[in-house]
């Protein structure tokens, strides 16, 4: 089982190679604002695990659990972004409460909110009437 920090990696390894095609150390500590030296010692940790192979000076990919981990994880962050985004959190607010709150979900709750994701964008006056709510709410 990975670790929040894992899983931030792995993400973050997978957006880079969706996007680039390759993920370097120093993308990964941009992106994550860590030392290089703190990238290399989780790639290694993540090929030891068997979510990437890592090749000292040629680098690395994602293996298919890495992969498929990176997937789940690209799908969970992007359906947390797009619930906060349905039930009024601020636009501004939203990537950081994301971060926040991504962790410490079980895959079926992520499921729940996903049915919960579904349902609203199934009619668009359910949303409608959830903004009404939310605005009698903050008066």
């Amino acid at each position: 089982m990975p670790t929040p920090s894992m899983e931030d990696y792995i993400e973050q390894i997978h957006n880079l190679m969706e996007s680039k095609g390759y993920a370097r150390v120093s993308d990964i500590a941009e992106a994550l604002l860590v030392h290089p030296s703190s990238v290399t010692k989780m790639v290694q940790k993540l090929d030891k695990d068997g979510y990437l192979n890592y090749e000292k000076y040629r680098g690395f990919i994602l293996t298919s659990k890495g992969e498929k981990l990176g997937e789940r994880l690209v799908y969970r962050h992007e359906l947390l972004e797009e619930f906060l985004g349905i039930i009024g959190v601020d636009s501004d607010k939203i990537y950081e409460d994301v971060e926040g709150i991504e962790h410490h979900l079980s895959w079926n709750s992520i499921d729940r909110i996903g049915d919960l994701v579904q349902y609203f964008k199934a009619d668009k006056k359910r949303v409608s009437e959830l903004q009404t709510i939310i605005q009698t709410s903050e008066e």
